[in-house]
């Protein structure tokens, strides 16, 4: 059998996912990792019409099902069938038509697999039940009013129901649907202001209620309803369009609907956008917090539902990736990044060290590796479900240590701003010294700087390729590399005609600057990822761009780090005044 190599480690997660079956992990009785692999080859040979490379590895295919297939499986059956299908498309090489059978044919192999290796649900409902002492603990602090910790054990609730939700929504997506909205009607009763006693204790029975139906057995296989995406979508708007009316009450009760019917629409949205899906599990609860508060933030909470409903409405869409698109990734996450390096490669050639540029890039090159690691191990170890909010948390740690190292390189730039200063530098019998402990936080900054950004576009990379051809994505990667070379050799290039002060007063800026931004963006992460809790502020400006968003805790850190600027540079300023004298 043939090695799984790097590549077709990427190809059976595409087709696994593509199968729309999800299965709790287990350890299988028959490995059928072949048949999918196979599957992945020919579908990425059909969006680049390679007819020949898909046969072959059709033959293959069915070669090795051939040796395991047992003939009294109804699926097996139903695998011969697609397979048949499959040769027959590909006489015609019509690309929509062959992709098609090839999806076809990997969901009966799925279905196949799982009626060998059956899951033990027993086993699977333990790990469930132990959702019900968490519930009755926070029903007893809800009780006491104490809401502070009542919040504390909502998050461990939400990280226990999190890694077991595929069993119930395997077993019964009715059941899966009913926990996911009332564990949204608790976290709307406890964050709002104030906080909704009654409401808090109603949703918690609710929801101890739909837990132990489910474990019971006492549960519906699958809706009676069909809901889509578009209805999602109108109540999304009807809701608006009651918050611009101040008619709150039906707002609510449209936004609770929608929360009902999530669980049935969210496939599409969590296949497609990430973001936009752990937006909507986050927001809608806290839009309906904000209409059911004291004292209601109408601009806010319609901005809100606004900002969902244009994105849903791309989602929507048919979804399909050119060259650019792939390039506007790499050009968005890779810019900031560029920046910094570039700045503090600058940085050693205008003050005539640009031997010790190694410093820099060795801390690139870790940074490209320990993406690329990274990246790995998120994709292949944790579900797709889960990949968002991981590649969130690193990104969230990491930009907080280079925001802590960025300000230490900031201080000694602002420092360096005084001629004086840095001609005394220059002098000392130690430089040497210093500049090397100073070249290795430039190492750790550039290695940050690269590892906080890159898993997140190596995985942004994985997501689109099943829906663009691989060279319209190679192109987009190429061209984005190459203009991202050009910026960069432009600042490195004409930056040693800056006067040095000049230089070092833009350079501190551009440092502080990103440390604000950057410290901003890792809070907000850490939110998305429920590490932290998010506490809107009314009426409070927004701005994506530099990193500034309306809770209470990204603002007072930034507010905080702001400070700390500012005396950092009065402590320069008078401490070159008395160096002066």
């Amino acid at each position: 059998m043939r090695s799984v190599t790097f590549q077709k480690c990427w190809i059976l997660l595409f087709i696994v996912l593509l199968s729309f079956v999800k299965t709790p992990s287990i350890l299988a009785a028959e490995n059928h990792d072949e048949l999918f692999i196979s599957i992945g080859d020919a579908l990425m040979d059909t969006k680049d019409a390679k007819w020949e490379s898909v046969r072959d590895s059709m033959k293959q295919f069915e070669q090795e099902w051939n040796s395991i297939k047992k003939s009294d499986s109804i699926f097996a059956e139903k695998v011969d069938t697609q397979l048949t299908t499959v040769n027959s498309t590909l006489k015609h090489k019509d690309q929509q038509a062959v992709n098609q059978a090839l999806s076809d044919l990997s969901k009966a192999v799925q279905e196949y697999d799982t009626e060998q290796n059956p899951v033990n649900n027993e086993k699977e409902k333990e790990k469930v039940k132990q959702l019900l002492p968490i519930v009755e603990n926070m029903r007893k602090t809800v009780e006491t009013g104490n809401f502070t910790k009542a919040k504390e054990e909502y998050k461990a609730f939400l990280f226990e129901w999190n890694s077991n939700e595929l069993i119930v929504r395997n077993e019964s997506v009715v059941s899966y649907g009913e926990i996911e909205k009332q564990s949204a009607f608790l976290r709307i009763a406890i964050t709002q202001d104030p906080p909704n006693q009654q409401k808090a204790l109603s949703a918690l029975s609710d929801l101890k209620m739909a837990i132990s139906n489910f474990l019971s057995g006492n549960v519906q296989k699958k809706s009676t309803d069909t809901y889509k995406l578009n209805d999602g979508l109108h109540l999304l708007s009807s809701a608006e369009k009651k918050i611009q009316d101040q008619e709150f009450n039906g707002a609510i009760s449209d936004l609770n609907e929608f929360l009902t019917i999530w669980p049935m629409i969210e496939g599409e949205v969590r296949t497609k956008n990430n973001q936009l899906y752990n937006d909507i599990e986050m927001n809608v609860p806290m839009i309906i917090s904000i209409i059911s508060s004291k004292e209601i933030d109408t601009n806010k909470a319609e901005s809100m539902t606004n900002d969902l409903i244009d994105r849903i409405g791309l989602v929507m869409e048919n979804t399909s990736y050119s060259a650019w698109d792939a390039a506007l990734i790499l050009l968005r996450e890779g810019l900031e990044a560029l920046l910094i390096i570039a700045t503090l490669v600058a940085f050693l050639k205008t003050t005539n060290q640009a031997n010790k540029q190694k410093w820099v890039w060795g801390g690139v090159a870790a940074g490209v590796l320990a993406s690329g690691i990274i990246a790995i191990i998120i994709n292949i170890i944790f579900s797709k479900i889960t990949a968002a909010s991981s590649r969130e948390y690193i990104e969230g740690i990491t930009g907080i240590v280079a925001v802590l190292m960025m300000l230490t390189v900031g201080a000694w730039l602002h420092n360096k701003t005084n001629i004086r200063n840095w001609n005394q530098y220059l002098d000392r019998q130690m430089k040497q010294a210093i500049a090397t402990g100073s070249l290795f936080s430039f190492s750790l900054i550039s290695f940050l700087s690269i590892f906080r950004e890159g898993a997140e576009t190596i995985i942004f990379y994985a997501g689109m390729a099943p829906e663009m051809s691989m060279s319209q994505l190679l192109l987009g990667i190429v061209s984005a590399l190459l203009l991202l070379i050009v910026i960069g050799y432009i600042i490195i290039r004409y930056s040693v005609k800056i006067p040095i002060r000049l230089f070092f007063i833009i350079a501190t800026l551009l440092i502080y600057f990103f440390a604000f931004k950057i410290l901003g963006v890792s809070i907000h992460a850490l939110q998305i990822s429920n590490v932290i809790p998010t506490n809107p502020i009314k009426s409070f400006v927004f701005i994506q761009s530099i990193g500034i968003y309306p809770t209470f805790e990204t603002i007072i850190p930034q507010a905080i780090l702001l400070v700390f600027i500012i005396a950092a540079a009065i402590w320069v300023k008078k401490h070159n005044r008395v160096k002066a004298m």
